[in-house]
């Protein structure tokens, strides 16, 4: 609930995330990451309540949503999209290797490039999971060093409210880390929000189409939606076997089908294969 009880009396959480906008703002004004998403859209809204300056960019990834695309055309054509040089068939080509849920190379690529030098708001919650809740605090400060600085906040509940962030040179606000998925649904309805029609067919998360991230189920379900984008993930991945065979790169598959085989069903299980990937993800960087 966004009005919550705490030791120190009744918590508003809506206000609480204003204040925390309001206190950081640099002087360029924010750059404010969006994807279209839920947590996005609150973040867009609560940066509009705080009266903050700030300015919000979407990167495109070539593999996004088209419902996802057309919605944010029509419900926030003020945000800035950014097109990558490279598109996501291209990259997977390029980097030799499917992205997996170990190896996911296309987010720092497609999706976090933006905002270097900058104060970037994200819509990074706790709730999403238990990594970012162990990983992720409210302000995260690039401080070119590897010292982590952890301070606590006002109450007795132990936070992780500045640290060390290794981005490229950018300081990272997440105003809603503590925000629970029923915080951010409730905002959107009591400020009567309109959201992505694809929340309405079952998707809890809107990502690329085809995320490894979204697990098995995830992935068949984006591939019985949008069948020619497994087409083209079919045709990318013969492209990639072709460009390890010309590298005198080994993969253990024959052809395209099997790559999409064990990229839906196998690869976030240690087998040859995706330990084989990990180790060339590693000699890349």
């Amino acid at each position: 609930m966004l009005m919550e009880y705490t030791l120190f009396g009744m918590k508003d959480k809506v206000k609480t995330a204003v204040e925390r906008l309001k206190s950081f703002e640099p002087e360029d004004g924010y750059y404010l990451a969006f994807s279209g998403g839920k947590d996005s859209q609150t973040i867009y809204h609560l940066a509009k309540m705080a009266g903050v300056r700030f300015t919000a960019h979407y990167n495109h990834t070539t593999v996004d949503p088209p419902e996802l695309i057309y919605f944010m055309r029509r419900q926030y054509p003020d945000v800035i999209a950014h097109y990558p040089e490279l598109s996501m068939w291209s990259l997977i080509v390029k980097k030799k290797f499917p992205m997996t849920r170990l190896c996911r190379y296309c987010c720092s690529v497609l999706k976090e490039s933006g905002g270097k030098g900058r104060t970037v708001i994200t819509g990074v919650r706790w709730a999403e999971s238990v990594r970012r809740k162990n990983t992720r605090g409210l302000l995260e400060l690039n401080t070119y060093t590897k010292n982590r600085i952890v301070l606590n906040n006002d109450n007795v509940e132990s936070r992780r409210m500045l640290e060390n962030c290794r981005m490229q040179g950018k300081h990272i606000l997440n105003p809603i880390v503590d925000w629970s998925t029923e915080d951010v649904w409730e905002f959107l309805n009591i400020n009567h929000i309109p959201y992505c029609s694809l929340y309405d067919s079952g998707y809890t998360r809107l990502g690329c189409i085809g995320c490894p991230m979204s697990g098995k189920n995830g992935m068949l379900k984006d591939f019985q939606r949008y069948p020619k984008y497994q087409a083209a993930y079919l045709r990318t991945f013969a492209r990639m076997l072709e460009a390890r065979r010309q590298a005198g790169l080994d993969f253990r598959f024959k052809n395209a089908d099997e790559v999409m085989e064990w990229w839906i069903y196998g690869a976030s299980e240690p087998d040859e294969n995706q330990m084989m990937i990990e180790q060339y993800f590693e000699e890349s960087q």
